[in-house]
C-alpha cells in the first residue's frame, strides 16, 4: 500500500516540552465515579468527538487529558485542511471536514483563523504528473475543484517555486489552513456548554476490563471511572491505551520538525500551502509575517523525542535549493517539534474493537491519522458519535478498522498517494 506523501497536515507538531504529562494538581475536584462515555485524549480528535457526543445528548460525557488540551500533536498553528487525496474514503473525509471548518464560527462557535489559501502540489516529472492527473479525475468526480496547472501558473501562485524544475502542479483553491489550537478550544468550550466534563492533568493509568457486567473501569491517579464506553483518541500514545484495554492499536510516534523564519523584509507574498511531492518539502505563510518551513526527514527514527534540532535543516535546504532556491537562503529564527501518530499503511484507525468475552464494555478508537488528523477531525467526530450511538455514519469506515492489520477484515483502505 502506497504511503501518503504529505508531511504536513493534520496532527500538527507542537513546541518541544519535557516528555510526559505536566505535574498534576494535588486534587481533581469533580471526577465522577461513573460516566456514560469516557474519551481519552484532549487533542483535536478527542475534542471533536466530545462535542459531537455532547451535542447529540449522549449522556454523561467525560474527557480525560494527561496534560492540557492540545498539548500533544494539535497544539501549534500549521493545520492544513484539504480534500486533495487519491482515494474516495479520504476525499470524502476531507470534504465533510472542510464544510465543517467553514461553518466553525457558527457551530460550535469559534474563530479558527481559516485561510482559504489553497493547496499547491509541485510535480517534478511526468510520472508524478500522471499520478496526480488520475487523482484529480477522481476528486473532480466527487466535487473537488482541483486541477492540473502549468509550471508558469504554479510560479504565479507561489513565486518561490522555480518553474524550470517543474513538469506541472496540482492546485485546489478550496483548501487552506487554520489554527488547530483554536479549534480544540472551540470544540471543548462548546462541549462543556452542552454538559460534557473535561478533566486535564488526569492521565489514564489503567483499564479494568471486567469491572462489572457491561462496564469497564478507567483508572486515574485520582480514582476510577466506571463506564460502558471507552473511546481512545490518544494520538501517539494510543498503542499504550489500547494495550490497557486489551486491544491492539498499531500506532508509532514519529517526530516531525517545523522551522519559522520570523518576520521577513520584504514581507513574503501570500502563497498557497505549497508542497513538493518528490521531496516532501513544504511551506506557507506565517502569521508573524514570515514563512513556516518543513520537511519529512526520511532519516527520522520512531520515538517520543520532541526536541527541536537544526540538523534536519540540511536536507530541507538541499530540497529547497532544487525546487524553491530562495527558501534555501532564508534565516531560521525558531522552530518546534512534535509527534505524528503513524500506522503501518499511513491510514487512520477508526472503529470499535472486538474484544474477548471476558472484557466488559465497549472500546472505540479514532487515532493513527499519520498527519491528517486535524483536517479530518470534524468528520471523524461525527462518525465516532454515530458508531457510539448505534447510528449509521455518513461514510462506511470499515476499511479503517484496526482489524485490517490482523487479517480479520475483508477490505483494506485504498492506497492514497497524497
Amino acid at each position: 500500500m502506497a504511503p501518503t506523501a504529505d508531511p504536513t497536515d493534520g496532527q500538527t507538531p507542537d513546541r518541544a516540552h519535557p516528555p510526559g504529562p505536566a505535574p498534576a494538581p494535588a486534587a481533581l475536584p469533580g471526577l465522577p465515579g461513573h460516566a456514560d462515555v469516557v474519551i481519552v485524549g484532549g487533542g483535536v480528535i478527542g475534542a471533536a468527538v466530545a462535542f459531537h457526543l455532547a451535542e447529540a445528548g449522549a449522556g454523561d460525557v467525560v474527557l480525560l487529558e494527561r496534560d492540557h488540551p492540545a498539548a500533544g500533536s494539535s497544539g501549534k498553528p500549521l493545520g492544513g485542511v484539504r480534500a486533495q487525496f487519491s482515494d474516495p474514503l479520504n476525499i470524502r473525509l476531507g470534504q465533510r471536514s472542510l464544510d465543517a471548518w467553514r461553518d466553525f464560527a457558527r457551530r460550535p462557535g469559534a474563530d479558527i483563523g481559516l485561510e482559504h489559501a489553497g493547496y499547491l502540489f509541485l510535480l517534478g516529472d511526468a510520472a508524478e504528473r500522471d499520478l496526480f492527473a488520475a487523482g484529480i479525475e477522481l476528486q473532480n468526480s466527487l466535487g473537488v475543484p482541483s486541477r492540473l496547472i502549468t509550471p508558469r501558473e504554479a510560479h504565479d501562485l507561489c513565486p518561490y517555486a522555480d518553474p524550470d524544475t517543474l513538469t506541472a502542479a496540482a492546485w485546489s483553491p478550496a483548501d487552506g489552513y487554520a489554527r488547530p489550537e483554536a479549534a480544540v478550544t472551540g470544540y471543548l468550550r462548546a462541549a462543556r456548554r452542552l454538559g460534557a466534563r473535561i478533566h486535564t492533568h488526569c492521565p489514564v493509568t489503567g483499564v479494568d476490563t471486567a469491572a462489572a457486567p457491561g462496564l469497564q473501569a478507567v483508572r486515574t491517579p485520582y480514582g476510577s471511572i466506571r463506564t460502558p464506553v471507552l473511546i481512545c483518541c490518544a494520538g501517539a500514545w494510543s498503542a499504550t491505551v489500547g494495550e490497557m484495554a486489551g486491544a491492539r492499536l498499531p500506532v508509532t510516534p514519529l517526530r516531525r520538525q517545523i522551522a519559522l523564519t520570523g518576520p521577513l523584509d520584504p514581507a513574503p507574498p501570500r502563497i498557497p500551502f505549497t508542497l513538493d511531492f518528490g521531496s516532501t518539502l513544504y511551506f506557507h505563510n506565517d502569521a508573524a509575517g514570515g514563512l513556516l518551513l518543513g520537511l519529512s526527514d526520511p532519516a527520522q527514527q520512531p520515538g517520543f523525542d520532541r526536541t527541536f534540532t537544526r540538523e534536519w535543516l540540511t536536507p530541507f535546504r538541499a530540497a529547497a535549493a532544487r525546487r524553491a532556491p530562495a527558501l534555501a537562503r532564508l534565516p531560521v529564527r525558531d522552530g518546534w517539534a512534535g509527534l505524528y501518530e503513524m500506522t503501518p499503511d499511513r491510514n487512520a484507525l477508526i472503529g470499535e474493537a472486538d474484544r474477548p468475552p471476558n472484557h466488559q464494555g465497549r472500546f472505540l478508537y479514532a487515532t493513527g491519522f499519520s498527519g491528517h488528523g486535524f483536517l479530518q477531525a470534524p468528520a471523524v467526530g461525527e462518525i465516532v458519535r454515530d458508531l457510539c450511538l448505534g447510528r449509521t455514519p455518513f461514510l462506511d469506515v470499515t476499511p479503517l478498522s484496526a482489524a485490517r492489520f490482523d487479517g480479520a477484515t475483508p477490505t483494506r483502505p485504498e492506497a492514497h498517494i497524497i
